[in-house]
């Protein structure tokens, strides 16, 4: 008896053979729904089919909620939900590293947003120690003309302490500083209203970390490079002031951003606001691979450095000037007085 079975090399792979023949119901629940941000992100590129499936935007809502807690707040959804795929533009706009733009002189912002919404996540070994969502209002003269500083906590406020695993290179008690700058990573997200973008100001590690003027506290930097070459590149500074480290435990005391330009000045809240606003817009976005926002950082502090030298350069060679000319007219008076007197000329 004849076999009726078709050989595998007849069926229509395109058909029977791909992971397209599979239910479409099955591929979202169990497929898609199992894939983290930058996966989806990929799995759009392969094929019209798979970038149709995977542009849902409950699976983004449900990815950008898992990576930031924060965005769980009822008053951030209501942002991002009256825009169109607006999960997954919130992703693409705050997952990649925020870098300096090419922003044209004569480009003009749009008007600079009344509420400042910032969504911050810090956790600890992957452990959420802190979310949150503030709301700042900018539009008051106290905020536009002070200096630019957002805090996240009260000042009377304290969070709990948080035990965490000390190192095996660590023998006592001690939460070291290395500790700290290797597992404690931040994301702020700040988003704009008024163009329904978004951008995360923080570069997810640390680029720094010092012994805080209090004892026993430390400060956990985090930084973004903004601006251009053009216009002047500024610093959006994040510290994180932890406590509690002879402990072995972890307690977060004050968190805060500020915004500081090449000669070390912090500026205030309008032009703070404003460089936010248009890093957001005009920024560019790139993958942090091996800490990128940290080598971004440490480059920005060398080109600090190399203006710091050609200003203390210019002040020498302006003394210099200043001395020679000072000499020179001394020499030049001395000189006019001695001919009137040897001449006896008659001014």
């Amino acid at each position: 008896m004849a076999s009726t079975t078709t050989p595998l090399s007849a069926i229509d792979l395109d058909e029977f053979g791909t992971i397209l023949s599979v239910h479409r119901e099955i591929v979202e629940r169990n497929i898609l729904s199992r894939l983290d941000g930058l996966s989806l992100t990929s799995l759009r590129c392969t094929s019209l089919n798979f970038k149709a499936l995977s542009s849902e935007d409950s699976l983004w809502r449900r990815i950008c909620t898992s990576t930031w807690p924060s965005l769980n707040d009822p008053r951030v959804q209501r942002l991002i939900t009256a825009v169109p795929n607006g999960y997954r533009r919130l992703f693409s706009d705050s997952f990649p590293l925020l870098t300096p733009h090419e922003q044209p002189r004569d480009s003009v912002h749009s008007s600079l947003p009344s509420d400042l919404i910032s969504a911050v996540d810090i956790w600890y070994q992957n452990k959420l120690l802190f979310s949150r969502v503030i709301e700042t209002k900018t539009n008051s003269s106290e905020f536009l003309h002070s200096q630019f500083r957002v805090d996240l906590l009260d000042p009377k406020e304290v969070l709990p302490a948080a035990r965490v695993k000390i190192g095996q290179y660590n023998d006592d008690s001690w939460l070291s500083v290395r500790e700290l700058e290797e597992n404690l990573t931040l994301s702020w997200i700040i988003y704009d209203p008024n163009t329904n973008m978004s951008a995360n100001f923080s570069t997810t590690r640390p680029v720094s970390s010092e012994r805080h003027w209090m004892p026993g506290e430390y400060d956990v930097k985090y930084a973004t490079i903004l601006g251009c070459e053009q216009v002047g590149y500024e610093e959006c500074k994040i510290v994180v002031t932890c406590g509690g480290l002879e402990h072995g435990e972890l307690q977060v005391r004050e968190i805060c951003m500020r915004v500081q330009n090449m000669d070390g000045k912090y500026l205030i809240g309008k032009k703070g606001l404003s460089s936010l606003m248009k890093a957001i817009e005009f920024g560019k976005r790139k993958n942090n691979f091996e800490n990128e926002g940290k080598k971004m950082h440490e480059g920005h502090l060398r080109r600090k450095k190399v203006r710091w030298e050609k200003k203390v350069w210019k002040e020498k060679a302006f003394e210099i000037v200043c001395g020679v000319g000072g000499v020179c007219v001394v020499y030049g008076v001395v000189f006019l007085f001695y001919i009137i007197v040897r001449y006896k000329f008659v001014i």
